[in-house]
């Protein structure tokens, strides 16, 4: 379980110190699919770095599994079993689809099992395993084959920084086929997602709203997501309710 406990965070911008995250608390418990919603500047993806390591809270603790990974940078993350996927992908000159799948796997994938990853992300994997990670790929097929190499991983935490970005419809479509299959299948690991998308609302088993660095409102999808359907501002008449758990849920 990845627990955050009063984390806060600030950049320096215009030499003046800018407060990014102030004070958030959450858990996403094993087994569970959280999304993180909320306006954008909010702080989302700032959230989602904190939790690689990326980025380094200036107060609070962030825990796995009781354990402070706090001052743990991204490489010691990775190898306790955080895996995350970039909104922008990385492109790789000069390496396969194919070897960047086994780098991810951290064993000698066969074509076969390497190519049913892409398959799972609704790609020709024909077509694909032995393209180079460089700029002939379009920022929607890049995604797919990034979160193809978070799946290979098997991570004990997956965090997904806006999925949806930069994908056509078809693409989307599919890809929420892969985050209900993952849902169904995950036991002791988790999956985090930043996203605004409605869809990706509707498969969650908690949903936190960010706004300003701070969590507006948090609790199951059942008490969260009908307050954030329905209208464009859905979020923003939401948050504006102020902190603290939907009605019926702990403060």
């Amino acid at each position: 379980m990845l627990e955050l406990n009063n984390v806060s965070f600030r950049v320096e911008s215009e030499g003046q110190q800018k407060q990014i995250i102030r004070g958030v608390s959450l858990r996403v418990p094993d087994g569970s699919l959280v999304v993180i919603t909320g306006p954008n500047g909010g702080g989302k993806s700032t959230l989602a770095r904190l939790i690689a390591g990326i980025e380094r809270p200036i107060a609070g603790q962030i825990l796995l599994d009781g354990a402070d990974i706090t001052e743990t940078t991204i490489t010691e993350r990775a190898r306790l079993g955080i895996g995350f996927a970039f909104q922008q992908p990385v492109r790789f000159k000069g390496i396969r689809v194919l070897d960047l799948i086994r780098i991810a796997a951290g064993k000698r994938l066969s074509a076969t099992d390497a190519c049913s990853y892409l398959s799972a992300v609704g790609l020709c994997a024909r077509e694909y395993i032995d393209r180079e990670v460089n700029a002939s790929l379009s920022g929607g097929e890049l995604k797919r084959i990034e979160i193809a190499t978070v799946l290979a991983r098997g991570t004990k935490l997956s965090v997904f920084d806006e999925p949806e970005a930069g994908i056509d419809l078809w693409s989307f479509q599919n890809l929420i086929g892969v985050f209900e299959d993952l849902r169904r299948t995950i036991t002791d690991s988790s999956i985090l997602i930043i996203s605004h998308q409605e869809r990706i609302l509707n498969i969650a088993d908690e949903i936190v709203v960010i706004r300003d660095g701070v969590v507006a409102r948090q609790g199951t999808k059942d008490e969260v997501y009908p307050q954030l359907v329905g209208t464009p501002s859905a979020v923003e008449d939401c948050i504006k309710r102020g902190p603290g758990k939907t009605e019926g849920g702990a403060q």
